[in-house]
């Protein structure tokens, strides 16, 4: 679910565009740190909450290779946007506490743009073994800032064994099929008291991703290839229109209060038939300690559309390194480790994130524990990104909050989105 371009690099001219583009600030020192990959010794390693317990695990494999090296981890908020503001704020304040940075795989412009992060040599980095889709989010005006770490992009959790107890022997492929199966199953005495469906509407990062995810399945976007808005579509109307109803008739009267991992303890609780969900809730839905109502009774599939399958966000978290941080040589060392192949295998064996190695989704030994890997890997190369822009802190603020609006009905839908697509104008002006 569930990831500073240094002055002496830049020219007048370059600075002057990434002021152009909304990423520049006339206040700032002309001055930046150093790009130089130099320095040998501690360094630290921020990211959101591993509640798998196997992030420290190979941190510990690395501290006891490099004794004079050592990683430690400081962990921030599960919330997207809280490990964002708290990256900036470190950055803003040019403080070298934070090293290494697990950024979600949306924000590399922006810290790109604001000269946060240190560029990275591509002649040192093998990403030759990556999924392109994930490489391409690292890069920043054809410059590599971030190497993938792990990847992500929906999936359909659900309910095998009370779709196979209605005689439903395939999960849908559209919304109309979702829809005449929940029915189906809330007919059987097994489905009192299940819910049909759940994908995130609460006002967080979570309901921007649910916005991207529903408008592409009606043939829409936010924003076209040139990057000018297109929210005030018959398109983007469609998907938050099923978004809406969706939240009216067929979602739990919860689901406004549900973030992420509200989201997967309802459906470990056995409360939920279908499930919008990321790759790393398999492995604890099929938890056997008892944590988990479901375990063995679930399946994942491609997400539905409106006409047929539906298209999936794409996320995930690349690792890079702060423009003031210290012993860079050994940030970019420690970020080689965690990304290489064989730390990538041993997180998805123990946590069912997404891996960013191809070959790992056609391993046999990988498949047979998690046999949605061939559909996560067609969900990650045809995946959707959220909106690729500097500012993208007040874009996605701007999404979640006409979005959250039109699907719990605080405005019309069409008000809402005319609002946004004004709103979106203004901000990407110039990018």
């Amino acid at each position: 679910m569930r990831r500073t371009i240094t002055a002496g690099a830049l020219t007048c001219l370059a600075l002057a565009a990434l002021t152009a583009c909304g990423g520049g600030d006339d206040k700032k020192d002309s001055a930046a740190p150093s790009a130089a990959l130099d320095g040998r010794g501690p360094v630290t390693f921020v990211t959101g909450k591993d509640r798998s317990g196997n992030l420290q695990k190979q941190i510990d494999g690395w501290n006891s290779a490099h004794p004079k090296e050592q990683v430690r981890v400081v962990e921030l908020p599960d919330e997207p946007n809280d490990q964002r503001q708290q990256m900036i704020q470190n950055a803003q304040t040019k403080s070298d506490a934070y090293g290494v940075l697990n950024l979600d795989v949306v924000w590399t412009a922006e810290f790109a743009a604001n000269r946060w992060l240190t560029p990275l040599p591509k002649d040192q980095v093998d990403l030759s073994k990556m999924l392109p889709a994930t490489v391409t989010t690292g890069q920043y005006r054809d410059n590599l800032y971030a190497v993938p770490s792990t990847s992500d992009a929906g999936m359909l959790y659900y309910r095998k064994d009370l779709l196979d107890k209605a005689g439903i022997s395939a999960p849908p492929k559209t919304y109309a099929e979702m829809w005449a199966d929940c029915d189906k199953v809330k007919a059987l005495p097994e489905g009192k008291g299940v819910d049909c469906y759940f994908t995130e509407v609460n006002k967080t990062e979570s309901l921007t991703i649910s916005a991207v995810e529903a408008i592409e399945a009606q043939g829409g976007s936010i924003l076209d290839a040139s990057g000018k808005p297109t929210v005030n579509t018959p398109q983007a109307k469609a998907g938050i229109e099923f978004l809406a109803g969706a939240r009216k008739d067929r979602m739990p009267k919860e689901a406004v209060t549900l973030d992420t991992e509200g989201g997967r303890r309802y459906f470990q609780g056995g409360k939920l038939l279908f499930q919008r969900q990321w790759p790393y809730q398999y492995a604890m839905a099929n938890a056997t300690d008892g944590s988990s109502k479901v375990a063995g009774k679930f399946a994942v599939a491609p997400l539905p559309g409106q006409n047929g399958p539906g298209v999936a966000n794409l996320g995930g978290h690349n690792l890079a390194i702060s423009a003031f941080a210290k012993n860079k040589a050994t940030a970019l060392d420690f970020i080689k480790y965690l990304t290489g192949e064989q730390a990538q295998r041993a997180n998805l064996m123990a946590t069912s994130q997404a891996p960013t190695v191809a070959s790992l989704y056609d391993d046999p030994e990988l498949t047979k524990k998690f046999p949605y890997l061939p559909v996560l890997k067609q969900a990650i190369s045809t995946a959707k990104p959220r909106p690729v822009v500097v500012k993208y802190g007040d874009v996605t603020a701007a999404i979640q909050g006409s979005v959250y609006d039109a699907v719990n009905g605080g405005k019309p839908v069409d008000q809402a989105l005319t609002d946004l697509q004004g709103k979106l104008t203004t901000l990407t002006a110039g990018q």
